[in-house]
């Protein structure tokens, strides 16, 4: 082979020799490349995350911040007016702010005492939560008229048989006090007195009064049936947020529909507001009462009044005097209120028959 031919065959193996460094560095440059490609986005990824993570922190955080509820300023109380039960004639009374519950004085209210009529609060209340339809006509048995004649009971004026409206009965049992009224009432819900009797103590129950029993929905005198001034208002506090206990309790006179033995409508007036020749207090007015009265019970007295925008509630039991005296119940009420600062704080019922002769039997009767 000659010189020539020997001196081409190594150039081209050179080349060759140099191609293939070249191309074994440009691939070594590419896996480079991409390597340092796969590196730098693992690597933001990863700042992405923290940057992420970061971020959902301090949202989180704000979001803390934001829902940590913040402090309230505690409601200063509102101050109660002063007032002095020591010289009433009751032997015992409460009064009670009503928006709150707070009494304001009290005497011996934890005394038990006989309630008399006012029991017939609790009789209304009963009555209204278990009536669906209170224009609904319930028929006043025969029957149920004899017993009460005999022990002289406050009666509002229905005949035996008359058909006469839940609605109208409600208003017969709380203005002219009328056991006929609570009777029809308790027979057409319960069947029977007693058994009213027991929905009476559990709704007694139920509101907390501990020292409270019933044993009539008339308030005719049992020694079994008790309760105290203290247990009234909670009763009184649940009764007057009822609206139609409400509306009837604060009315002065009502004159009910037709019946059979009174064509017209008998025409009740509030046992309360008949004692008062006005309903006026010192920055305000009493607004509605239940009277009580027996021999055992003394006069009695639950009431609503406000002053100055603020309304009160005032039980007084055990009052001397009968429904011939001076409404001794009403003049006590009409004391407490009076001796409220409009500043501060923001009778007997009628009996059957009118003879005097028949005081010994009424005296008896729940008025």
């Amino acid at each position: 082979m000659s010189q020539k031919k020997r001196l081409s065959k190594a150039a081209r193996r050179r080349r060759q020799r140099n191609r293939r460094v070249a191309l074994f560095v440009v691939g070594l440059l590419a896996v480079g490349a991409v390597w340092l490609g796969i590196l730098l986005f693992l690597n933001g990824k990863k700042e992405d995350a923290g940057q992420k993570k970061q971020t959902e922190q301090q949202t989180e955080e704000e979001a803390n911040v934001t829902e940590t509820p913040q402090p309230t300023a505690t409601p200063t109380p509102q101050p109660l007016p002063s007032v002095d039960m020591s010289g009433i004639n009751s032997r015992s009374g409460i009064l009670i702010r009503l928006s709150d519950g707070q009494t304001v004085a009290e005497k011996d209210a934890d005394t038990q005492i006989y309630p008399a009529s006012m029991t017939k609060m609790m009789t209304a209340i009963v009555a209204i939560e278990n009536i669906s339809d209170l224009n609904e006509p319930i028929t006043l048995s025969p029957e149920l008229f004899a017993p009460l004649y005999e022990e002289g009971a406050s009666m509002a004026g229905f005949a035996p048989g008359d058909q006469v409206s839940a609605l109208d009965l409600l208003y017969g049992v709380l203005l002219p006090s009328g056991a006929e009224c609570c009777i029809g009432l308790a027979d057409q819900i319960a069947g029977s007195e007693s058994a009213f009797a027991d929905m009476m103590n559990a709704k007694a129950q139920e509101l907390g009064m501990t020292a409270t029993h019933f044993v009539t929905c008339t308030g005719l005198h049992d020694p079994e049936h008790y309760t105290t001034v203290r247990d009234l208002t909670k009763l009184m506090i649940y009764a007057l947020q009822n609206e139609t206990f409400r509306t009837i309790f604060c009315t002065k006179q009502y004159t009910t529909s037709p019946v059979a033995s009174a064509p017209d409508g008998l025409t009740f007036s509030s046992s309360m507001f008949d004692k008062m020749d006005s309903p006026a207090v010192n920055g305000g007015e009493i607004e509605g009462g239940k009277t009580g009265y027996t021999s055992d019970a003394g006069l009695c007295l639950a009431s609503l009044a406000v002053v100055d925008g603020t309304e009160y509630i005032c039980v007084t039991a055990g009052a001397e005097g009968n429904t011939w005296t001076e409404p001794y119940h009403v003049y006590d009420a009409q004391n407490i209120y009076n001796q409220i600062d409009p500043s501060a704080g923001s009778g007997s019922d009628q009996t059957d028959g009118t003879d005097a002769a028949a005081s010994d039997t009424a005296e008896n009767a729940a008025a």
